[in-house]
């Protein structure tokens, strides 16, 4: 769970909604609602490659595309919103409308067997004056962007007029063949272990849960799990751009989404249009600094939130620290008679720290915790675990997993977390440090795949000028990681934007100096002064 990076928007836990919208048509040849045409013209129909279809000199060495991928015609159909999508269900200017694309599973193999890319769209509401598609990623990996994207459609209404809004599910998650580890039973069993074990009995069953979930992960969705790399999600970016006929891929990507949009820059930078990067991961970080850097960011986070309240950080922190000591002892009762654990106390704690606007319910729900009731908090890790009602559980955490550890070749043994990580993460945080230092050895060191990197790759000599927007009070993602992302990029490419305020994700705070700069940058082009800063 520690290493999830989503934005806060909608949910005061900051869950991307879960579910996936009904309806969703596969991919046929038929397509009846094509894109209208924009200043960037597309093709009346995507041409079939004639050396290459995607990808510039960085991503030379796969081969080309077959015409049967890079020239399907999608069967948009009318959709209902996803479950629980909320208000933002019904987009200004028309329904939403559904269709899945078809992407090899193997980029090194294009010939062979496919995989559907979940898809949801919604055209421009001045279609006169239509600039192409925006794709979104709204963090994770794991989450949903067929089920986000109406949700948070409200926050991009001046970005509707002029460009379609487009929502997807990367390879692995939701409609795009979700990776399935384990059922709600062994899920509701694994949030009852302690994440912070001190007996050699507690962390043998820590690490052979998690064991048993990367070989559920192999038995239940070995075929897709090589496969679900953020390399491979952002060629697939790439391939809805042509079917689309988008000649650019104009993007908008929100914490984990930051780190798929600047591979694709990397991969791709002949091909990047407008793109801004927002709650950023730092991509200098490797698989244990990432943890450490979220550790530093929570406790900033927190130390924020005692401050707000008139309590010194230090008093904070201590206060917080005997709470978890004792749930750890003796955990309280909650609900339904589940009890509310030490590990599933710091994840409800976790979960509202995203933004200033969840500090209230935190307030509340540690006073009833202190006062011996556990219910608010539960109901926090419940939201945050994408727990329903009826005790079922989503899978978005399964692909988080799948992806991060297909990614990162970082694998940390138990016997490495407390002869070296463990002192210095609690230093860091003593709060959130030991979880997410045992979450190291918790998280990839038993998965049946190997990890593509070290760090991603990042540099796009070549790109046009992207927005790297980082927030001061940014926890799940510190600012730190949005000036190395700007660096990474290059000189000329990563245009630094600061936003001086809580939350995660700052155009999704509602900030109107953030919001005119990424607004203008999408519809005009005018790219902000690097290092700008609003408050």
């Amino acid at each position: 769970m520690a290493h999830l990076v989503r934005a806060a928007a909608l949910a005061a836990a900051a869950l991307l909604l879960a579910g996936t919208a009904t309806g969703c048509g596969s991919g046929g040849s038929a397509d009846g609602d094509r894109p209208s045409a924009t200043p960037e013209p597309p093709r009346s129909a995507p041409a079939a490659p004639t050396a290459r279809a995607t990808g510039d000199e960085a991503d030379a060495r796969l081969p080309a595309l077959p015409a049967r991928l890079t020239g399907q015609r999608l069967d948009w159909k009318p959709c209902s919103a996803p479950r629980g999508a909320g208000s933002g269900a019904r987009a200004p200017g028309g329904a939403w409308r559904c269709a899945t694309l078809t992407a090899p599973l193997d980029y090194r193999a294009p010939d062979g067997a496919t995989i559907g890319i979940a898809l949801i769209r919604s055209k421009a509401t001045d279609s006169d004056r239509r600039l192409g598609s925006l794709l979104f990623n709204f963090g994770g990996p794991g989450g949903s962007g067929v089920a986000a994207m109406p949700g948070h459609a409200p926050s991009f209404t001046t970005l509707h007029t002029r460009y379609d809004l487009v929502g997807f599910d990367p390879r692995g998650v939701a409609a795009s063949s979700a990776v399935v580890c384990r059922d709600d039973r062994q899920t509701e069993a694994s949030f009852r272990l302690d994440a912070t074990p001190d007996t050699p009995a507690e962390e043998r069953a820590y690490l052979d849960d998690s064991a048993a979930f990367g070989a559920g992960c192999a038995e239940r969705s070995g075929k897709v799990l090589p496969h679900v790399k953020t390399s491979n999600a952002a060629r697939d970016m790439d391939l809805v751009r042509q079917v689309l006929g988008d000649r650019k891929l104009h993007y908008f990507g929100f914490s984990y989404g930051t780190e798929l949009g600047a591979t694709y820059a990397h991969l791709f930078p002949g091909r990047a249009g407008r793109m801004a990067l927002d709650a950023v991961v730092d991509p200098s970080a490797d698989f244990v600094r990432h943890s450490r850097n979220q550790a530093l960011g929570f406790q900033r986070a927190l130390d924020s939130y005692f401050r707000s309240t008139g309590t010194s950080a230090g008093a904070g922190t201590g206060r917080v620290v005997r709470l978890l000591d004792r749930l750890d002892r003796k955990p309280l009762p909650a609900a339904a008679g589940r009890p509310l654990t030490q590990s599933l106390a710091i994840t409800g704690i976790m979960s509202q720290l995203y933004g200033e606007e969840s500090w209230p319910t935190l307030t509340r729900a540690l006073r009833e915790a202190e006062n011996g009731d556990g219910g608010t908090l539960l109901r926090l890790a419940d939201a945050y675990n994408n727990r329903d009602a009826k005790g079922r559980y989503g899978t978005d955490q399964h692909a988080q997993r799948a992806i991060h550890c297909a990614d990162a070749k970082g694998r940390v043994s138990g016997d490495e977390v407390r002869a070296t990580h463990l002192a210095d993460f609690r230093k860091v945080s003593p709060v959130f440090g030991p979880y997410l230092a045992w979450d190291l050895a918790g998280w990839c060191a038993s998965w049946p795949v190997d990890g593509e990197h070290v760090t991603p790759e990042v540099g796009a000599p070549g790109a046009p000028p992207l927005l790297v927007i980082g927030g001061k009070g940014d926890a799940a993602t510190p600012y730190e990681g949005s000036l190395r992302m700007a660096e990474e990029l290059g000189d000329g490419v990563g245009v630094q934007l600061t936003y001086e305020g809580e939350g995660h994700g700052a155009y999704l705070t509602g900030n109107d100096c953030i919001r005119r700069a990424v607004d203008a940058y999408f519809l005009n082009g005018r790219v902000p002064a690097d290092g700008t800063t609003c408050s």
